[in-house]
């Protein structure tokens, strides 16, 4: 198991757009992969999970990656936040 800490940077946090686009993103990779939020868990592989996390821009989330690629999820997943999440 990895995680890493990363910060949202979309001016409205993850509205339906950038949570498409960071679960299209989750989806690619077998392990199974959450964050953490204000001690709750979403499952990144649900756009519906994400959503419900209420997650502002300048919130700090925490990515959890488990499975046989989580070096390379965890990695593509960290720099999709960084880079915006397609917005």
């Amino acid at each position: 198991m990895v995680r890493k800490k990363v910060t949202i940077k979309n001016p409205t946090g993850l509205h339906l757009r950038p949570a498409g686009f960071l679960c299209k993103e989750a989806m690619r990779f077998k392990s199974i992969i959450t964050f953490e939020f204000r001690q709750n868990t979403a499952n990144v592989k649900s756009v519906l999970s994400v959503l419900g996390a209420c997650v502002k821009c300048g919130d700090e989330i925490e990515l959890v990656c488990d499975g046989e690629d989580e070096e390379l999820a965890l990695a593509v997943l960290v720099e999709a936040v960084n880079n915006g999440l397609g917005e």
